[in-house]
């Protein structure tokens, strides 16, 4: 006996609606249930547990509202089409704000049946899927982190153990990387999470106002101070202060975070008292600060204070496999889950050369996301350069034309096959 294709319960107070619907979907092959009104079929879901349930509208002792309603409480995952007399919209407008998936106007063609149950079903699938790879996708996560591949399992085995340390720590990667998340990760993850974390980019700050944004500044101690303002040592005191691009700090004010490291003190700009901090230091650069040194813009002294433990996050590029994992990621933090990409767009994204890395990844999910208005995103809502690099030459069509149907259940399997 062949395995059914999904669990159906069909309500209608009328017989004859009941029969022809249960004859038509059971060829179809699917298994199907009825009930008689929406009284009896609510006792049904208590009992069982059905994919869909299509349900007249208007029926004695609980109406296709009453049953909808039910529904969503008790079985949740369970989708619900409504079934309405023609002209009665505005019922069925109200059952689709509750939750309906879809409404089907009296009299309908059985092709339309066939249609509705079939995308209704494709759609909870996905969920289900979706849902087992949410699981599937926690062991290669780590606060908002995301990898499978050697490299990435590497990085998360060097962020916990430098998480479990007080010493300073050196993160270098390409720009879009995500070395403010690893950095993020690592004090969330070490006794100083209950302080604070406090960032500051040292490539975005004038060098005028670099050392009094770092150590504060006392009334008086220039034009437009008007007051005493704490620096980032002070607010990140107990907790950790990350400086990303310390390599496009000036050389004189290297030597002031040398010596807060040796000392565990500083001033104010304008200030006489030294201030006694306990700030863990984690560094980023994407640039390679041993040329700095050579080249006499870096202090070595500070290279090894802020070097004692170090971590290397991987391009892009040098982990294509986890392009799935990562618009997964990015899909459900822009749709809610509610989209995916095709297969080929997901092909192109890993062929393409990513030089802005994660960001620029994420940056384009989130385009895509806006630009379409349907469930499967396809590689239109690419940008161009993606669309023209070496995936383009591998997406072909055959000379029969495309059968869209066997595409979107093949790259949907591989999809999630290949991401887990």
């Amino acid at each position: 006996m062949a395995e059914s294709k999904g669990k159906i319960l069909v309500v209608d107070d009328e017989k004859s609606m009941r029969e022809i619907l249960q004859i038509f979907l059971e060829n179809e092959g699917y298994s199907v249930s009825v009930a008689s009104n929406g009284a009896a079929a609510i006792e049904d879901i208590k009992k069982d547990i059905f994919d869909l349930i299509i349900t007249d509208m208007k029926m004695p002792k609980a109406s296709g509202l009453d049953l909808l309603k039910s529904t969503k409480q008790v079985s949740p995952d369970t989708i619900v089409v409504i079934i309405t007399a023609f002209g009665n919209t505005d019922s069925a407008v109200e059952a689709m704000k509750l939750g309906a998936y879809d409404y089907l106007q009296k009299p309908f063609q059985m092709d339309e049946i066939r249609l509705v149950v079939k995308n209704a079903l494709e759609k909870q699938e996905l969920r289900k899927d979706v849902s087992v790879l949410k699981e599937q996708l926690k062991p290669y996560s780590l606060e908002n982190i995301i990898g499978s591949c050697p490299s990435m399992l590497e990085l998360f085995d060097m962020i916990n153990r430098t998480s479990s340390s007080s010493a300073n720590v050196l993160i270098t990667g390409e720009s879009g990387t995500g070395k403010e998340l690893v950095a993020r990760a690592i004090h969330n993850l070490s006794q100083r999470k209950d302080k604070r974390f406090v960032a500051l980019n040292c490539a975005a700050i004038p060098e005028g106002l670099l050392e009094s944004e770092l150590f504060g500044y006392m009334k008086g101690a220039f034009t437009g101070a008007a007051n005493n303002k704490e620096g980032m040592f002070e607010l990140a005191n107990g907790g950790t202060l990350f400086l990303d691009e310390i390599g496009e700090m000036p050389v004189s004010l290297q030597a002031k975070i040398l010596r807060v490291i040796e000392g565990g003190t500083f001033l104010r700009v304008g200030g006489v008292k030294e201030i006694k901090g306990d700030v863990r230091l984690v560094a980023a650069t994407h640039r390679k600060l041993e040329d700095l040194i050579d080249e006499g813009t870096f202090r070595e002294d500070l290279y090894f204070r802020l070097n004692v433990l170090f971590v290397k996050i991987p391009p892009l590029r040098e982990r294509k496999d986890d392009i799935p994992l990562l618009v997964d990621h990015f899909l459900e933090k822009f749709s809610g889950g509610k989209m995916r990409f095709s297969g080929d767009a997901v092909r192109m994204m890993k062929n393409y050369k990513w030089k802005g890395n994660v960001r620029e990844l994420e940056n384009i999910v989130e385009r895509a996301v806006l630009l379409c208005d349907t469930e499967i995103i396809d590689i239109d809502y690419l940008s161009d350069k993606i669309r023209s690099g070496p995936a383009a030459e591998a997406v072909s069509v055959p000379q029969g034309g495309i059968d869209f149907e066997k595409i979107m259940e093949d790259t949907e399997k591989a999809y999630l096959i290949k991401a887990l």
